[in-house]
């Protein structure tokens, strides 16, 4: 386990929800550079980004005869792109339109001569605006950017050492900048049935059974800080079901079971408390789904 901290910053939404949205916009960004030059992965893993020790990252990407990767540094508060030439650019990261920021991150690629088109719409949220239209959404604290950064190195840590346990058929820890969440996915192995009115995104998402463990920073319209987990199909039964630490619940509109970051935080150990929501949801969710633990785990 990661050495117990008392680096479990507050992350109050209504703080930083500003900030939050417009770098929602700017990771989208970035992400939709990584699909367009990442070869497609099961389950869309091949567009996430990484926890890195400064931010969060694309991983190198293949342009035409070189490699790229793409970071934002919430220590100096930067996007660095950085190509296997040697050749290094960086943007400042500021309060800024989405416009701007999509103008000064084009010109970036224009100077590295990377070649690559993206759809300049944003996905999975409401009221999208396009990327070069949005002169909404402008704002950047960087305090609140670098206690959003330390969270996910914190949660990604402890996801990482849960991820040890399971042998089967499981994701990276990714941040998903769709969904502007952090998340590790297990698979039962077996194939789901098909949702109802399933778009192609979540037909390939869901095409296995599996139960998700996630962050996300208070967006999606929860308007709290909260670490979830979700299986999918769901099961019956989970809504009963008895689940660690005292104050994780289940969400019967969400059909997820759910911790708020803020009764992490305050635990006197954050990070026994969510590996005990971790442990614990998993564990329920796979007995009552059927899942054959004894192959799947390692003991």
């Amino acid at each position: 386990m990661p050495a117990e901290s008392n680096q479990w910053p507050e992350l109050d939404w209504a703080k930083w929800e500003p900030t939050a949205f417009t770098l929602h916009m700017w990771t989208q960004i970035v992400g939709k550079v990584r699909l367009a030059l990442s070869p497609m992965q099961a389950h869309w893993w091949n567009v996430p980004l990484y926890v890195s020790a400064r931010g969060l990252s694309t991983s190198a990407m293949q342009t035409a005869h070189e490699m790229l990767d793409i970071e934002f540094d919430f220590v100096s508060h930067d996007l660095h792109f950085r190509q296997s030439t040697g050749a290094s650019l960086c943007i400042p990261l500021r309060p800024q339109t989405v416009a701007d920021f999509y103008r000064e991150f084009q010109q970036c690629l224009a100077l590295l001569g990377v070649d690559v088109h993206i759809h300049p719409m944003p996905v999975e949220i409401q009221d999208p605006i396009r990327f070069d239209l949005d002169t909404v959404h402008r704002s950047y604290d960087p305090e609140y950017a670098h206690r959003f950064w330390r969270v996910l190195v914190n949660v990604d840590q402890i996801f990482q050492d849960f991820s040890s346990g399971f042998i089967g058929k499981i994701s990276p820890v990714h941040f998903f900048w769709g969904s502007f969440d952090l998340a590790v996915t297990r698979f039962s192995g077996k194939r789901a049935p098909e949702r109802t009115g399933a778009d192609s995104i979540t037909r390939e998402a869901y095409s296995h059974e599996v139960i998700s463990a996630g962050f996300w920073p208070g967006n999606g319209g929860y308007g709290e800080a909260a670490i979830y987990c979700y299986a999918a199909p769901s099961p019956a039964g989970l809504a009963d079901s008895k689940i660690e630490p005292a104050t994780a619940y289940f969400d019967a509109k969400l059909g997820e079971f759910l911790l708020k970051y803020n009764d992490v935080r305050t635990q006197p150990s954050p990070e026994k408390a969510l590996r005990a929501f971790l442990d614990s949801t998993y564990a329920t969710a796979a007995d009552k789904a059927g899942w054959d633990r004894a192959a799947l785990e390692r003991h």
